[in-house]
């Protein structure tokens, strides 16, 4: 087979079973692309080791890091965050953002009926590309580009994405790109 007849091979249809993570005093949301492998196989989000979104906002929201689903549930809760994802199904290979592929967006009213969500922030260029051509269109909500927590984003140390991510304890509108 040729490299990209098998990357097609590899391709598989994926539908997202994790919950989103929201209560009615969520106020910021927080949207990734879809789960990776681990938080696929963990049910919860981000859960490779070596992605840095926990560490990230433990040090924005001046907490210790969470261990277990049940701290980083309330954590998120208590700092009235909400989390999910843009995509509600694609095809993907592994956990590669670069491999998507016939994606199916998940319908965010849910949360945005239940909460008073006032910024949204995405988590890398790939769900903040994927937020604009599906979700945008049809709630008309700016979302801000946040740089992504995934290990792949090697460009970006923690204190970085840190200081990156700080925009979120900010009151208003965020200042960021759209």
């Amino acid at each position: 087979m040729l490299p990209w007849e098998e990357a097609w091979a590899a391709m598989t249809n994926m539908v997202h079973t994790i919950d989103p993570v929201y209560n009615e005093d969520s106020e910021i949301l927080i949207l990734g692309s879809f789960p990776s492998v681990k938080s696929r196989e963990q049910q919860f989000f981000y859960g490779h080791k070596q992605n840095r979104f926990w560490r990230v906002l433990a040090q924005v929201l001046g907490c210790e890091e969470p261990e277990g689903i049940a701290q980083k549930k309330a954590m998120l809760l208590a700092h009235h965050i909400a989390v999910w994802d843009v995509i509600a199904s694609c095809e993907i290979t592994g956990s590669s953002d670069a491999s998507i592929r016939n994606v199916e967006p998940n319908n965010l009213s849910r949360i945005l009926s239940a909460a008073d969500i006032r910024a949204i922030y995405t988590n890398g260029s790939k769900a903040h590309q994927l937020y604009r051509k599906y979700i945008y269109p049809v709630n008309g909500r700016e979302a801000c580009l946040l740089p992504s927590t995934s290990p792949a984003n090697a460009g970006y140390s923690l204190e970085r994405l840190v200081s990156a991510w700080s925009v979120i304890r900010k009151d208003g509108s965020p200042e960021c790109e759209s």
